[in-house]
């Protein structure tokens, strides 16, 4: 079924909006029964292998746990599809930025480069925010290894499971204020964003922007977010 909804969706289209603007919106990735499966998960110890608290760290407030191996299927099966969809961008990216990295096809043969190199934990995580949560704006990095991409799926409903909480993205560019945006999703949209630089075409060619993101804090409610990162942890 994931696959299927790829498949289906205009590429190119998501494409340039990742150039333009550093993220894409896919709208009604998946639908509102699997995203209540995911949320449920949350509360069950036995799929995650750590838990943070964000408090405790200076990343804000709320929580969220990372999933352990083997993933369960629906999240397995979001971040093999993705992946090589993300490739070719991924790929362009680096060579417009002049870096010398270059991503395999399968994502199979990219983690056993994470692997490889020491970063052996997962990655994707179930985030949780309540009444004043918010998330400060950071980047996932994890390690030496890091894919240019990673994909966010809103499993809760704005205005009916929470107000406020809004994902937020900014852009550091050279020698100029930061650029924020305010993504606006509903319940199983996603949103592809760049993990930490891209590409932006300037009068002498490509010259590189930071990215980083959070979530504004809640007002009410509960806010359950799906985390798909590519790269695995040290």
């Amino acid at each position: 079924m994931i696959e299927q909804r790829l498949h289906a969706l205009d590429w190119t289209a998501l494409t340039q909006q990742l150039d333009q603007d550093g993220c894409a919106i896919i709208r009604s990735l998946i639908n509102t029964t699997t995203c209540d499966d995911i949320s449920a998960l949350y509360a069950r110890p036995d799929p995650f292998r750590s838990q943070v608290i964000m408090a405790r760290h200076g990343f804000g407030r709320g929580e969220y746990k990372y999933f352990r191996y083997p993933l369960p299927d629906i999240v397995s099966s979001l971040r093999e599809a993705l992946y090589p969809r993300l490739v070719p961008i991924a790929n362009r990216w680096y060579e417009q930025m002049d870096l010398p990295i270059r991503f395999p096809e399968s994502h199979a043969a990219f983690l056993e480069r994470c692997h490889a190199a020491g970063q052996a934990r997962p990655t994707p995580l179930l985030l949780q925010y309540g009444p004043q949560d918010y998330n400060c704006l950071h980047q996932d990095v994890y390690g030496e290894h890091v894919f240019p991409l990673q994909v966010a799926i809103l499993l809760s409903a704005p205005d009916e499971d929470f107000t406020g909480g809004e994902f937020v993205l900014t852009e550091q560019r050279p020698r100029m204020q930061s650029r924020p945006q305010v993504i606006g999703l509903q319940k199983g949209d996603a949103v592809i964003f760049a993990v930490n630089q891209r590409p932006v075409k300037g009068v002498r060619g490509h010259y590189r922007v930071t990215l980083r993101h959070g979530v504004s804090r809640l007002h009410s409610g509960k806010r359950h977010t799906l985390g798909i990162i590519f790269h695995d942890a040290s």
